[in-house]
């Protein structure tokens, strides 16, 4: 079932957006992300993509707090996390909160073996996030583009058991000017493990493409939206509505 999830992007406690990925190029929109995080299950979503990026740059879950009040605030709100998760022990800290996935970035990149070995201990539950720049994939808060394929990597992970992919084309992130729709139903239609398109977001029209009835390639299983939803051009609930025409 394809669904339209919200973005709550976290930074010294805050819910932020960044364009393109740029720390330097960001928006506060609430010091309050519980509450914040209401608008969303009100207009009727049932999941909920987070990402901790101070945990992204600094390799640690700097926001675990916020995230284990959000998870109490909304028990049966299904949560992804990602941002700065690379070791088990931060794995099991997520999945202990009642977390239902965590996303797996920088070190699955660096280290496809711990995908492998993650994906095996906690079946079903573990995410990778690929995240690309003209085609190559970035790490450490897209602070560093390799020289990896979003695709050869997506191949790869498929093998290690993972949940599905959230694939953002980081040149669209943050700036409401449409997905990159191409190159998701792509990715989408060479591995058979869910794809969720990340980035660009705007209004509707931006969902529809996207959505099985208009693609003939294999379906994606979603779409994250943060900055469309926060000011207004994408209303969450219409959006909903529409995948479930």
């Amino acid at each position: 079932m394809f669904q339209v999830i919200p973005a709550i992007d976290l930074r010294d406690g805050n819910v932020v957006n960044l364009r393109r990925g740029r720390f330097d190029e960001s928006t506060v929109y609430s010091d309050d992300p519980v509450s914040f995080t209401r608008q969303w299950v009100d207009a009727g979503a049932k999941r909920l993509h987070i990402v901790d990026l101070d945990g992204a740059l600094e390799g640690t879950d700097t926001n675990v707090d916020v995230v284990r009040r959000i998870r109490a605030a909304y028990p049966s709100l299904i949560i992804q996390v990602g941002g700065g998760i690379r070791d088990m022990g931060t794995i099991e800290r997520y999945l202990g909160l009642g977390i239902n996935y965590v996303i797996l970035g920088t070190r699955a990149v660096e280290d496809p073996g711990f995908v492998d070995e993650a994906g095996s201990q906690f079946a079903d539950q573990i995410i990778v996030g690929l995240d690309a720049e003209k085609g190559k994939v970035a790490v450490r808060g897209w602070k560093e583009v390799t020289d990896q394929t979003a695709l050869d990597l997506a191949i790869r992970f498929e093998r290690s058991g993972v949940a599905g992919i959230v694939y953002t084309d980081i040149d669209r992130d943050g700036m409401m000017g449409g997905t990159n729709v191409d190159e998701t139903l792509a990715l989408a239609g060479r591995v058979d493990i869910p794809i969720i398109a990340s980035g660009g977001i705007h209004t509707l029209e931006d969902i529809r493409p996207l959505l099985p009835s208009s693609n003939t390639l294999k379906p994606l299983a979603g779409v994250i939206t943060g900055r469309a939803i926060y000011e207004g051009t994408l209303d969450l609930t219409e959006a909903i509505q529409l995948t479930m025409a």
